[in-house]
């Protein structure tokens, strides 16, 4: 899918050539140890960068250059993955070949160079009112999360089950962190993380292979690093008791989320098995979860399961009355009890297996999506393509499906309602 150009030790390219698309697109990816304070630094840091740097001082002037450059894309963002950060600078441009002038690509080469090596510093720091713009951006989009009761309740979901594990580390660190961030600390991130993290380079466009390898080369001058070969696998957690959790908030809709632990993880040789015994159970809109906890006795506004493999969890999510918790927690135990029981249709798996092909597929229509899709396959195989993994679904029987669905053991039923528990 990618072809793999070591430039360092601990620097590696990943090309895609493909007449595909007209356009050129590449992500330089930091990969470092999650903890808290460090997503912190590092969420702000990416925001830093991606407002100004030494040649266009001011958003707006960067802004103007990007248009300039033929309405050129670029961004820079973290997230997280297993018990890694990752910070990424991403750009996109128009290949020169359908433009009458040459050169976009070499100017979008030098803007990535200046973005990475000459940022916005005065006096060896950032620039403290931009530093604290942006601290004040991260803590905003921290607080949001309590605004959405979904993504609030899947919060503390994780929290409770996996306290003070990378699950429930959130990318973008806590507030606390991040109102303790300086313009010197901010500086400190940056110089570690061009000296140690993990460095993968994508980029996928109608390029010729040769001349964009030296090109890299000469620009992008890494130092060798030392770097994990397994730096985003977890040991699986052994299942704790169950416990029952019920919180209060404003608001009218229960949210209601069952988790459960599983051994099976990304790295796990079943994890493709899992994958189709979760969109049984209720990945999809045929599910029977949905059909019949939603759809059949009409007991949830919305209802789903998701398998968060990197972690060994998977969960479900409900919107439901509150007072309607323990006959939606019985129907949700019913299905998985169904599925153990091997009450799986043929229908239903090759539905699954077709919407996940689906899904697969669907990626490679956008360079960003072909980025995505390898670069977190590649950690179980650098030869990844869609085809592997589909027919590696496509073999999964009903007996794989019961075996999967008896691997997962309850640990915890949460719900977030407005009334008193």
């Amino acid at each position: 899918m990618f072809t793999k150009i070591e430039l360092k030790k601990g620097v590696n390219l990943y090309i895609r050539q493909t007449e595909q698309f007209k356009t050129i697109t590449m992500s330089f990816r930091w990969t470092a140890e999650l903890d808290e304070k460090h997503a912190a630094n590092r969420t702000v840091l990416s925001n830093v960068m991606q407002d100004s740097n030494a040649d266009y001082p001011k958003q707006s002037d960067l802004r103007k250059a990007m248009d300039e450059l033929y309405g050129s894309v670029f961004y820079m963002d973290s997230g997280k993955r297993g018990n890694s950060h990752i910070l990424s600078l991403n750009m996109e441009c128009v290949n020169d070949e359908y433009l009458t002038t040459d050169g976009v690509f070499d100017e979008v080469l030098k803007m990535i160079s200046t973005v990475l090596f000459r940022p916005n510093v005065k006096d060896g720091r950032f620039d403290e009112t931009i530093v604290n713009r942006e601290k004040r951006s991260v803590i905003e989009r921290i607080r949001s999360v309590y605004d959405d009761k979904g993504r609030y309740a899947q919060k503390r979901m994780l929290e409770l089950m996996r306290p003070d594990h990378p699950a429930s580390i959130s990318s973008n660190g806590t507030e606390k962190d991040v109102e303790q961030i300086t313009a010197e600390s901010l500086m400190e991130t940056y110089e570690k993380m061009l000296a140690e993290d993990a460095v993968d380079i994508y980029v996928v466009g109608d390029i010729q292979q040769e001349e964009l390898v030296e090109k890299i080369r000469s620009m992008f001058n890494f130092a060798d690093r030392a770097i994990s070969t397994k730096q985003f696998e977890l040991p699986p957690v052994e299942t704790k008791e169950s416990q029952q959790v019920f919180e209060k908030q404003d608001m009218k809709q229960g949210k209601l989320q069952v988790g459960f632990n599983t051994p099976i993880t990304f790295f796990h040789p079943d994890f493709p098995k899992m994958q189709v015994m979760n969109g049984v159970l209720g990945g999809f809109a045929h599910s029977k979860l949905f059909m019949n906890v939603r759809e059949k006795e009409s007991m949830a506004y919305t209802i789903n399961s998701i398998y968060s493999a990197n972690y060994g969890i998977l969960y479900v999510m409900a919107g439901i009355d509150a007072q309607l918790e323990e006959k939606a927690v019985k129907m949700i135990q019913e299905q998985l009890s169904a599925i153990k029981e091997g009450d799986v249709t043929d229908m239903e798996v090759e539905q699954t297996v077709a919407l996940l092909a689906n899904s697969i597929r669907s990626a490679f229509d956008s360079a960003r999506g072909q980025i995505e899709l390898f670069d977190q396959y590649k950690q179980l195989d650098e030869d990844f393509n869609a085809g592997k993994l589909i027919a590696e679904w496509n073999a999964v029987s009903i007996e794989d499906i019961q075996q999967m669905a008896s691997s997962i053991q309850l640990e915890l039923i949460y719900l977030l309602s407005g009334r008193e528990a």
